[in-house]
Protein backbone atom coordinates (compact mmCIF):
# COMPACT_ATOMS: atom_id res chain seq x y z
CA UNK A 1 0.00 0.00 0.00
CA UNK A 2 1.17 3.67 0.33
CA UNK A 3 3.55 5.25 2.04
CA UNK A 4 2.52 8.65 3.25
CA UNK A 5 5.65 10.56 3.61
CA UNK A 6 6.20 7.38 2.98
CA UNK A 7 9.66 6.11 3.91
CA UNK A 8 10.55 3.62 1.27
CA UNK A 9 11.54 0.64 3.23
CA UNK A 10 12.59 -1.42 0.70
CA UNK A 11 15.03 -3.91 1.23
CA UNK A 12 16.91 -1.73 -1.26
CA UNK A 13 19.74 -3.00 -3.73
CA UNK A 14 20.15 -5.85 -1.30
CA UNK A 15 22.37 -5.76 1.62
CA UNK A 16 26.37 -5.65 0.56
CA UNK A 17 26.82 -7.75 -1.98
CA UNK A 18 27.05 -11.38 -1.27
CA UNK A 19 30.55 -12.33 -1.69
CA UNK A 20 33.12 -13.15 -4.93
CA UNK A 21 30.39 -15.73 -5.43
CA UNK A 22 27.56 -14.07 -5.52
CA UNK A 23 28.95 -11.83 -8.29
CA UNK A 24 28.42 -14.20 -11.40
CA UNK A 25 29.74 -14.04 -14.48
CA UNK A 26 25.79 -12.66 -15.50
CA UNK A 27 27.27 -9.77 -17.85
CA UNK A 28 27.23 -7.50 -14.51
CA UNK A 29 30.88 -6.86 -14.21
CA UNK A 30 31.04 -3.61 -12.18
CA UNK A 31 32.77 -2.18 -14.79
CA UNK A 32 30.50 -2.60 -17.01
CA UNK A 33 28.24 0.02 -15.65
CA UNK A 34 28.02 2.65 -17.29
CA UNK A 35 26.71 6.00 -15.01
CA UNK A 36 27.29 7.23 -11.90
CA UNK A 37 23.80 7.59 -11.14
CA UNK A 38 23.69 3.71 -11.32
CA UNK A 39 25.19 0.93 -9.15
CA UNK A 40 24.69 -2.52 -8.79
CA UNK A 41 23.62 -3.95 -5.38
CA UNK A 42 22.58 -7.34 -4.92
CA UNK A 43 23.62 -10.28 -7.25
CA UNK A 44 21.94 -13.15 -7.97
CA UNK A 45 22.10 -16.49 -9.91
CA UNK A 46 19.59 -15.03 -12.15
CA UNK A 47 20.81 -11.33 -12.17
CA UNK A 48 20.82 -8.65 -10.01
CA UNK A 49 19.64 -5.71 -8.55
CA UNK A 50 20.36 -1.87 -9.74
CA UNK A 51 19.79 1.00 -8.58
CA UNK A 52 19.68 5.05 -9.86
CA UNK A 53 19.23 8.24 -7.72
CA UNK A 54 19.27 11.92 -8.54
CA UNK A 55 17.66 15.09 -7.89
CA UNK A 56 14.89 16.05 -10.73
CA UNK A 57 11.82 17.90 -10.22
CA UNK A 58 12.75 19.80 -6.58
CA UNK A 59 12.97 15.99 -5.19
CA UNK A 60 14.93 12.60 -5.11
CA UNK A 61 13.98 10.27 -8.05
CA UNK A 62 14.92 6.78 -7.10
CA UNK A 63 14.71 3.83 -9.57
CA UNK A 64 15.80 0.15 -8.88
CA UNK A 65 15.26 -2.84 -11.00
CA UNK A 66 16.29 -6.31 -11.31
CA UNK A 67 17.68 -7.57 -14.37
CA UNK A 68 20.80 -9.59 -15.77
CA UNK A 69 22.61 -7.10 -17.71
CA UNK A 70 24.30 -4.31 -16.53
CA UNK A 71 24.38 -2.36 -19.47
CA UNK A 72 20.70 -2.64 -20.08
CA UNK A 73 19.72 -1.54 -16.66
CA UNK A 74 22.17 1.19 -16.79
CA UNK A 75 20.49 2.15 -20.00
CA UNK A 76 16.89 1.61 -18.43
CA UNK A 77 17.92 3.81 -15.46
CA UNK A 78 18.95 6.69 -17.49
CA UNK A 79 16.03 6.65 -19.25
CA UNK A 80 13.55 7.30 -16.70
CA UNK A 81 15.92 10.29 -15.27
CA UNK A 82 15.69 11.72 -18.91
CA UNK A 83 11.36 11.73 -18.54
CA UNK A 84 11.89 13.07 -15.56
CA UNK A 85 14.12 16.03 -16.61
CA UNK A 86 11.87 16.01 -19.49
CA UNK A 87 8.25 16.42 -17.50
CA UNK A 88 10.24 18.86 -15.23
CA UNK A 89 11.00 21.10 -17.89
CA UNK A 90 7.85 21.17 -19.27
CA UNK A 91 5.53 21.44 -16.16
CA UNK A 92 8.06 22.61 -13.89
CA UNK A 93 6.80 26.49 -12.38
CA UNK A 94 10.27 27.45 -11.29
CA UNK A 95 11.71 27.52 -14.75
CA UNK A 96 10.65 30.57 -16.80
CA UNK A 97 10.66 28.24 -19.88
CA UNK A 98 8.54 25.86 -19.13
CA UNK A 99 4.90 25.85 -21.14
CA UNK A 100 3.47 25.78 -17.30
CA UNK A 101 5.72 29.28 -16.73
CA UNK A 102 4.40 30.83 -19.63
CA UNK A 103 0.66 30.13 -18.96
CA UNK A 104 0.85 31.45 -15.62
CA UNK A 105 2.70 34.57 -17.36
CA UNK A 106 0.08 34.99 -20.60
CA UNK A 107 -3.17 32.88 -18.96
CA UNK A 108 -5.19 36.15 -18.12
CA UNK A 109 -4.61 37.51 -21.08
CA UNK A 110 -5.67 34.60 -23.21
CA UNK A 111 -6.22 31.23 -24.33
CA UNK A 112 -2.40 29.57 -24.21
CA UNK A 113 -1.47 26.61 -25.59
CA UNK A 114 0.13 24.19 -23.90
CA UNK A 115 0.43 21.25 -25.64
CA UNK A 116 -1.20 17.73 -25.77
CA UNK A 117 0.74 15.89 -22.22
CA UNK A 118 0.39 19.45 -20.08
CA UNK A 119 -3.24 20.18 -20.96
CA UNK A 120 -4.16 16.24 -20.64
CA UNK A 121 -3.21 16.44 -17.02
CA UNK A 122 -4.71 20.36 -16.22
CA UNK A 123 -7.73 18.37 -18.02
CA UNK A 124 -7.28 15.42 -15.13
CA UNK A 125 -6.75 17.57 -12.31
CA UNK A 126 -10.53 19.14 -13.08
CA UNK A 127 -11.84 16.00 -12.84
CA UNK A 128 -10.26 15.49 -9.70
CA UNK A 129 -11.31 19.28 -8.65
CA UNK A 130 -14.96 17.98 -9.11
CA UNK A 131 -14.41 14.76 -7.76
CA UNK A 132 -13.30 16.65 -4.51
CA UNK A 133 -15.50 19.09 -4.43
CA UNK A 134 -12.11 21.51 -5.04
CA UNK A 135 -10.39 20.01 -2.51
CA UNK A 136 -7.91 19.40 -5.01
CA UNK A 137 -7.47 22.45 -6.93
CA UNK A 138 -4.35 23.83 -9.12
CA UNK A 139 -4.93 27.07 -8.40
CA UNK A 140 -4.09 26.72 -4.49
CA UNK A 141 -1.02 28.11 -6.19
CA UNK A 142 -2.38 31.41 -5.96
CA UNK A 143 -1.59 31.69 -2.87
CA UNK A 144 0.88 28.87 -2.19
CA UNK A 145 3.57 30.85 -4.12
CA UNK A 146 3.62 33.63 -1.60
CA UNK A 147 4.74 31.07 1.17
CA UNK A 148 8.70 30.37 1.11
CA UNK A 149 9.42 27.54 3.65
CA UNK A 150 13.15 27.30 3.79
CA UNK A 151 12.92 31.24 5.15
CA UNK A 152 9.87 30.46 7.07
CA UNK A 153 7.71 33.47 5.74
CA UNK A 154 4.19 33.52 4.98
CA UNK A 155 1.89 35.98 3.03
CA UNK A 156 0.46 39.16 4.81
CA UNK A 157 -3.26 39.67 5.23
CA UNK A 158 -3.84 41.74 2.52
CA UNK A 159 -2.04 39.61 0.24
CA UNK A 160 -3.38 36.63 1.37
CA UNK A 161 -7.10 37.82 1.25
CA UNK A 162 -6.30 38.98 -2.64
CA UNK A 163 -5.26 35.42 -3.51
CA UNK A 164 -7.57 33.61 -2.16
CA UNK A 165 -9.91 35.25 -4.61
CA UNK A 166 -8.20 33.88 -7.48
CA UNK A 167 -8.13 30.16 -6.33
CA UNK A 168 -11.11 28.58 -7.89
CA UNK A 169 -10.61 25.70 -10.40
CA UNK A 170 -13.48 27.46 -12.17
CA UNK A 171 -11.34 29.78 -12.94
CA UNK A 172 -9.52 27.78 -15.62
CA UNK A 173 -11.16 27.49 -18.95
CA UNK A 174 -10.11 24.99 -21.72
CA UNK A 175 -9.99 24.27 -25.07
CA UNK A 176 -10.13 20.48 -25.93
CA UNK A 177 -9.70 21.46 -29.76
CA UNK A 178 -6.30 23.35 -29.46
CA UNK A 179 -4.76 22.36 -25.73
CA UNK A 180 -5.11 25.59 -24.72
CA UNK A 181 -6.17 27.25 -21.30
CA UNK A 182 -6.87 30.72 -20.19
CA UNK A 183 -7.57 32.12 -16.43
CA UNK A 184 -10.25 33.80 -15.56
CA UNK A 185 -9.26 36.11 -13.09
CA UNK A 186 -6.37 37.84 -12.93
CA UNK A 187 -4.31 36.82 -10.49
CA UNK A 188 -4.42 32.87 -10.76
CA UNK A 189 -1.65 30.90 -10.89
CA UNK A 190 -1.26 27.09 -11.18
CA UNK A 191 0.90 24.09 -10.25
CA UNK A 192 0.77 21.10 -11.09
CA UNK A 193 2.82 19.75 -7.87
CA UNK A 194 0.00 17.35 -6.69
CA UNK A 195 -0.12 15.41 -9.29
CA UNK A 196 2.85 15.63 -11.67
CA UNK A 197 5.18 14.00 -9.82
CA UNK A 198 2.67 10.55 -10.03
CA UNK A 199 2.37 11.39 -13.47
CA UNK A 200 6.34 11.42 -13.85
CA UNK A 201 6.11 8.26 -11.94
CA UNK A 202 3.47 6.43 -14.41
CA UNK A 203 5.80 7.37 -16.92
CA UNK A 204 9.27 6.39 -15.63
CA UNK A 205 6.97 2.76 -15.15
CA UNK A 206 5.88 2.40 -18.59
CA UNK A 207 9.84 3.02 -19.97
CA UNK A 208 10.91 0.38 -18.02
CA UNK A 209 7.99 -1.66 -19.08
CA UNK A 210 8.69 -1.06 -22.64
CA UNK A 211 12.52 -2.05 -22.04
CA UNK A 212 10.72 -5.70 -20.90
CA UNK A 213 12.05 -4.69 -17.38
CA UNK A 214 9.57 -6.73 -15.32
CA UNK A 215 10.63 -6.24 -11.45
CA UNK A 216 11.25 -2.48 -10.16
CA UNK A 217 10.32 0.43 -8.68
CA UNK A 218 10.05 4.08 -9.16
CA UNK A 219 9.64 6.75 -6.67
CA UNK A 220 9.52 10.58 -6.67
CA UNK A 221 9.73 12.00 -3.36
CA UNK A 222 6.23 10.96 -1.97
CA UNK A 223 4.95 9.40 -4.64
CA UNK A 224 6.48 5.65 -6.25
CA UNK A 225 5.15 2.42 -8.10
CA UNK A 226 5.87 -0.95 -8.15
CA UNK A 227 5.95 -3.24 -10.78
CA UNK A 228 5.98 -6.67 -10.07
CA UNK A 229 6.91 -8.34 -6.93
CA UNK A 230 10.50 -8.98 -5.38
CA UNK A 231 12.13 -11.96 -6.46
CA UNK A 232 9.40 -13.92 -5.58
CA UNK A 233 8.52 -11.88 -2.16
CA UNK A 234 6.37 -8.92 -1.92
CA UNK A 235 8.18 -4.65 -1.98
CA UNK A 236 8.44 -4.10 1.76
CA UNK A 237 7.16 -0.42 2.10
CA UNK A 238 6.84 1.23 5.62
CA UNK A 239 4.77 4.32 6.62
CA UNK A 240 6.43 6.60 8.73
CA UNK A 241 5.18 8.14 12.02
CA UNK A 242 4.40 11.86 11.09
CA UNK A 243 6.49 13.03 14.41
CA UNK A 244 9.13 10.36 14.79
CA UNK A 245 11.50 9.96 11.72
CA UNK A 246 12.54 6.60 13.40
CA UNK A 247 9.45 4.88 13.88
CA UNK A 248 6.59 3.71 11.32
CA UNK A 249 3.11 3.48 11.80
CA UNK A 250 2.30 0.69 9.51
CA UNK A 251 4.51 -1.61 7.15
CA UNK A 252 2.95 -2.96 3.46
CA UNK A 253 3.50 -5.82 1.80
CA UNK A 254 3.13 -4.44 -2.09
CA UNK A 255 3.05 -6.29 -5.38
CA UNK A 256 2.04 -3.58 -8.75
CA UNK A 257 0.69 -0.83 -6.74
CA UNK A 258 1.27 2.64 -6.14
CA UNK A 259 1.77 4.34 -3.01
CA UNK A 260 1.80 7.87 -2.24
CA UNK A 261 2.06 10.19 1.01
CA UNK A 262 1.22 13.75 1.72
CA UNK A 263 2.69 14.94 5.42
CA UNK A 264 2.79 18.00 7.03
CA UNK A 265 6.20 17.37 8.09
CA UNK A 266 8.08 17.79 4.96
CA UNK A 267 8.02 21.34 3.78
CA UNK A 268 7.44 23.35 7.18
CA UNK A 269 8.16 25.65 9.93
CA UNK A 270 6.71 26.72 12.68
CA UNK A 271 5.60 30.76 13.43
CA UNK A 272 4.11 31.76 16.95
CA UNK A 273 3.19 27.78 17.78
CA UNK A 274 1.65 27.53 14.42
CA UNK A 275 2.66 24.95 11.85
CA UNK A 276 2.69 26.25 7.98
CA UNK A 277 3.37 23.90 5.05
CA UNK A 278 3.11 23.01 1.60
CA UNK A 279 0.01 21.36 1.82
CA UNK A 280 -2.65 24.24 1.30
CA UNK A 281 -6.33 24.50 1.81
CA UNK A 282 -8.35 26.06 -1.20
CA UNK A 283 -11.08 27.57 0.66
CA UNK A 284 -8.41 29.47 2.88
CA UNK A 285 -5.05 30.00 0.90
CA UNK A 286 -3.63 28.43 4.83
CA UNK A 287 -1.81 25.43 5.37
CA UNK A 288 -4.68 22.27 6.14
CA UNK A 289 -4.41 21.04 9.31
CA UNK A 290 -6.84 18.63 10.30
CA UNK A 291 -4.54 15.73 9.88
CA UNK A 292 -0.74 15.26 9.97
CA UNK A 293 -0.62 12.56 6.83
CA UNK A 294 -2.53 10.63 4.44
CA UNK A 295 -1.26 7.30 2.16
CA UNK A 296 -2.96 6.83 -0.68
CA UNK A 297 -2.90 3.06 -2.15
CA UNK A 298 -3.93 2.25 -5.56
CA UNK A 299 -2.60 1.06 -9.37
CA UNK A 300 -1.46 4.31 -10.53
CA UNK A 301 0.60 6.91 -9.52
CA UNK A 302 -1.03 10.37 -10.80
CA UNK A 303 -4.35 9.43 -9.13
CA UNK A 304 -2.67 8.21 -5.91
CA UNK A 305 -0.67 11.27 -6.02
CA UNK A 306 -3.56 13.54 -6.37
CA UNK A 307 -5.88 11.67 -3.82
CA UNK A 308 -3.46 11.65 -1.13
CA UNK A 309 -3.46 15.79 -1.50
CA UNK A 310 -7.09 15.74 -1.53
CA UNK A 311 -8.07 13.72 1.79
CA UNK A 312 -5.33 15.49 3.21
CA UNK A 313 -7.17 18.64 2.35
CA UNK A 314 -11.04 17.00 3.15
CA UNK A 315 -9.65 15.72 6.59
CA UNK A 316 -10.54 12.26 8.22
CA UNK A 317 -14.57 11.86 7.61
CA UNK A 318 -14.74 13.62 4.20
CA UNK A 319 -11.66 12.07 2.53
CA UNK A 320 -11.88 8.37 4.29
CA UNK A 321 -15.25 8.49 2.48
CA UNK A 322 -14.55 9.77 -0.62
CA UNK A 323 -11.79 6.62 -0.65
CA UNK A 324 -14.29 4.45 0.51
CA UNK A 325 -16.19 4.49 -2.24
CA UNK A 326 -13.37 4.81 -5.07
CA UNK A 327 -12.79 0.71 -6.29
CA UNK A 328 -9.27 0.14 -5.90
CA UNK A 329 -8.08 2.39 -3.70
CA UNK A 330 -7.54 2.39 0.08
CA UNK A 331 -6.10 5.01 2.15
CA UNK A 332 -4.28 5.66 5.29
CA UNK A 333 -4.75 8.91 7.40
CA UNK A 334 -3.05 10.02 10.36
CA UNK A 335 -5.03 12.94 12.02
CA UNK A 336 -4.31 15.92 14.24
CA UNK A 337 -4.27 14.06 17.36
CA UNK A 338 -1.95 11.46 15.92
CA UNK A 339 -4.33 8.62 15.39
CA UNK A 340 -4.03 6.43 12.68
CA UNK A 341 -7.50 5.48 10.20
CA UNK A 342 -8.06 3.16 7.57
CA UNK A 343 -10.35 3.16 4.90
CA UNK A 344 -12.52 0.46 4.97
CA UNK A 345 -10.05 -2.54 3.56
CA UNK A 346 -7.95 -3.42 1.24
CA UNK A 347 -9.44 -3.19 -1.86
CA UNK A 348 -8.56 -4.72 -5.19
CA UNK A 349 -5.75 -2.53 -6.66
CA UNK A 350 -7.35 -1.94 -10.48
CA UNK A 351 -7.22 0.90 -12.61
CA UNK A 352 -11.07 0.90 -12.47
CA UNK A 353 -11.29 3.69 -10.10
CA UNK A 354 -10.31 5.58 -12.55
CA UNK A 355 -13.23 5.68 -14.19
CA UNK A 356 -14.86 7.60 -11.91
CA UNK A 357 -12.74 10.53 -12.44
CA UNK A 358 -12.51 9.64 -16.47
CA UNK A 359 -15.96 11.06 -16.34
CA UNK A 360 -15.41 13.95 -15.91
CA UNK A 361 -12.57 14.30 -18.41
Amino acid sequence: MKRPVLTLLLSLMGAASAGADSAHDITMRAAVVPSENCTMGEALEEGAWFQGNAPIMGTEIQVELFHQDASHACEAIAAVMAEMRRIDQLMSPYIETSRLSQLNAKGSDGFVEVGEELFGLINRSQGYSILTGGAFDLTYASAGRYYDFRRGQRPDVSTLREAVEAINYRHLELDHRHHAVRFHHEHVYIDLGGIAKGHAVDNGIKILKDLGIQQAMVGAGGDSRILGDRRGEPWVVGVKDPRNNQAQIVVLPLLDASVSTSGDYERYFVQDGVRYHHIIDPKSGDSAREVMSVTIIGAEATATDALSTSVFVMGVNKGIALIDRLIGIDAIVVDGEGKVHMSEGLMPMTTSNANEVAAYE
